[in-house]
């Protein structure tokens, strides 16, 4: 009489695993939820601080994320008439050099050998010029997408110091215990409870990372040296940005109820 043996649950959930799809695409952030997750944001900003300079900067980010993802589609695309013009040029510089090339006569007769050496090396300085200037119209295209990039990098570092400027009076000392008020003439209004200072201080927090994100989009579109360098700094800047309002989240959570 044989044994049977039971299957194991091991084995099933083995054979369920192993039925789930598998997704083998590239990761990448897709800029259609970035943008849903910014609306989202400015409408929560806008409840909770209606009429305030953070929700006017929020809706602000919004129009900057859309252009963000429009200026990324661009740069996605080929630029065509650069690609025309670069091409028809490089044929005349072709034709043109094949044209020396028919006419040049190139019997050494009566020459010597130093002749010779001049005509080689003209003939290479040439060639260098020639490689030289082609390489330049090959990367026009390239470096006109790196301009826009860097143009709208450069937007996104502005809108980093502005949310930091928001956020820099939200003084969360004075909800300390033991720690008074000791306002003079100009210092700013603070009529934040600590619930509202903590929710502030966590909206700026979240626009700065989403900042981050949008520049990290001209990262996966543009394989460019100087882009990358530049998104680098823009995640550096935001990140030390988040550093200084966590420190005040900190305080803030640490003050009685």
């Amino acid at each position: 009489m044989s044994n049977s043996v039971p299957p194991s649950s091991n084995s099933g959930t083995a054979h369920a695993n192993s039925a789930l799809p598998v997704d083998a695409g590239v990761p990448g952030l897709e800029p259609s939820r970035i943008i849903e997750t910014v609306r989202a944001l400015g409408d929560r900003v806008s409840e909770r601080f209606p009429a305030s300079g953070l929700s006017r900067l929020a809706l602000q980010m919004l129009g900057i994320a859309q252009r963000t993802v429009a200026n990324v589609r661009w740069v996605q695309e080929p630029i065509l008439w650069v690609r025309v013009a670069v091409g028809l040029v490089i044929l005349l510089l072709m034709a043109l050099l094949a044209g020396i090339a028919v006419r040049l006569d190139v019997r050494a007769e009566g020459a010597g050998t130093l002749d010779l050496l001049q005509a080689t090396e003209a003939v290479i300085n040439e060639l260098i010029l020639l490689g030289a200037a082609v390489l330049f119209l090959v990367t026009v295209e390239g470096r006109i997408k790196r301009r826009r990039a860097l143009q709208a990098l450069r937007e996104l570092r502005a809108l980093a110091h502005i949310v930091d400027m928001h956020q820099l009076t939200k003084d969360p000392d004075r909800h300390l215990r033991g720690s008074p008020a000791q306002d003079t003439p100009s210092s700013p209004t603070r009529t934040l409870t600590r619930f509202e200072l903590a929710r502030y201080l966590d909206y700026c927090s979240e626009m700065l990372a989403l900042n981050s994100k949008l520049a990290a989009l001209y990262a996966q579109t543009l394989d460019d040296p100087v882009v990358l360098a530049a998104v680098d700094e823009v995640e550096t800047l935001t990140t030390g940005l988040c550093v200084k309002i966590w420190q005040k989240l900190v305080i803030v959570n640490q003050a009685p109820p």
